[in-house]
């Protein structure tokens, strides 16, 4: 392989997450059992031997850096082997990064001081598995100057997208921008390409452009920089992610998985993605892994109850009831007579007694108190969670376990 440099944009906001991100990026949501939203495009990283990586933060950005300097340390093997947090520097101004362009210009000493053949900017906000390695052994067979990763999605849903147009051979030759009429793919009628926000650039070239929108004030790859080039005939090609193929992927998942889950129902749809004896995306992958977030505390202990098609983290202490079609994350307690279904309940949660949840997220360190019901009841709810415009209701961040404590205290 070239020498390669990974360039993560891990700074979104995720504000149709909210309150999820009310104190975090989006990146740094957890995910499953034990994971965070920016696990994923990490490990493909490091499954695909690329552990050259500047990871770009920028809002509400320290649960992320925590969650990086516990979890994502390389040992001193190499000094191109890194997973480094680069906060906005804002050399150019008081500004904060303009756009995924402007971000990857402000450190482009970073580039410059590595000195890589090639460089990916790939995002941070999505749950997939990919072998990169493949990209670029497509980027290098086509002599590509710019790879853009490429996501077939079926032509009758492909105006809610940027669509690309490519000619047979792959090469770019446009954009339409969530067209009434898109243009399909050379080789399927039936569908066509939208871009994954993953980029292959070849180092000079990425220089020469961020150059070019700095001095244009364009700060953004998908609407300025990758059609500049295409209108200059710079040779830039679609990479195909369906035909990306990952070792121990099973018959029954769905092909070229991949989900942006930038609201609360796409969020809490890829959850449910991974439930049953055939999810569509199986997180039990042992040729692929997703690395989770390290923990030091002890096991999971289920001292009684009924648990159907749910996913526990170690830590959790399950004294009774009913889960089911549930995520239960590490430190959590299930109290005597629960009934918990289809829900995610996070990190250090109390689930007390008696109480019924329903397609309810439930944010770290919180209380459930003894008897409530949350999910069955819009009106009731209302004066007590954030209900999504999809119904499911979110208990916000420690909402109630600083109170909770407080009367333990008292008491």
């Amino acid at each position: 392989m070239p020498k390669v440099l990974a360039i993560v944009l891990a700074g979104g906001k995720g504000e149709r997450l909210f309150p999820l991100t009310s104190f975090r990026s989006k990146p740094s949501v957890p995910f499953g059992a034990r994971y965070r939203i920016v696990d994923f495009v990490l490990s493909n990283l490091v499954n695909s031997q690329i552990y050259s990586i500047y990871l770009l933060v920028q809002y509400k950005s320290q649960s992320l850096i925590e969650h990086i300097r516990q979890n994502w340390f390389f040992s001193s093997v190499g000094s191109d082997h890194f997973v480094t947090v680069v906060p906005p520097q804002m050399r150019m101004g008081p500004e904060w990064f303009q756009g995924t362009a402007d971000a990857v210009f402000q450190n482009i000493g970073l580039i410059k001081e590595h000195n890589p053949d090639i460089v990916l900017i790939f995002g941070a906000d999505h749950i997939y598995r990919m072998d990169i390695r493949q990209m670029i052994k497509f980027h290098i067979e086509n002599n590509s100057q710019v790879t853009v990763a490429a996501r077939p999605v079926a032509l009758k849903h492909a105006s809610s997208f940027g669509v690309i147009i490519t000619d047979p051979d792959h090469r770019i030759a446009g954009f339409q921008e969530k067209p009434k009429d898109p243009i399909p793919m050379p080789d399927n009628p039936d569908m066509a390409y939208v871009s994954m926000g993953n980029y292959i650039f070849n180092a000079d070239i990425l220089i020469d452009a961020l150059v070019r929108a700095e001095k244009k004030k364009q700060h953004d790859f998908g609407a300025h920089v990758i059609p500049d080039l295409v209108g200059r005939k710079c040779k830039v090609y679609a990479y195909d992610f369906a035909k990306n193929e990952i070792p121990g992927i099973k018959s029954y998942e769905e092909c070229g998985y991949w989900r942006d889950v930038g609201t609360i129902s796409a969020y809490f749809d890829a959850h449910m993605d991974m439930l049953g004896e055939k999810p569509i995306f199986e997180i039990y992958n042992k040729m692929w892994t997703i690395y989770p977030a390290r923990y030091e505390g002890p096991p999971v202990k289920i001292l009684d109850g009924e648990i159907k098609n749910s996913i526990i983290a170690e830590g959790a202490l399950i004294y009774g009831g009913k889960i089911e079609n549930s995520f239960i994350r590490s430190g959590s307690i299930i109290e005597k007579d629960v009934e918990i279904k289809d829900s995610l309940i996070m990190d250090d949660v109390i689930i007390k007694r008696n109480s019924k949840l329903y397609r309810v997220i439930v944010d770290k360190k919180n209380v459930v108190y003894e008897g409530e019901k949350i999910g069955f009841s819009a009106e009731q709810d209302r004066f007590r969670c954030h209900i999504d415009s999809s119904g499911i209701c979110i208990l916000p961040r420690a909402a109630r376990y600083n109170d909770w404590i407080k009367e333990i205290n008292h008491a």
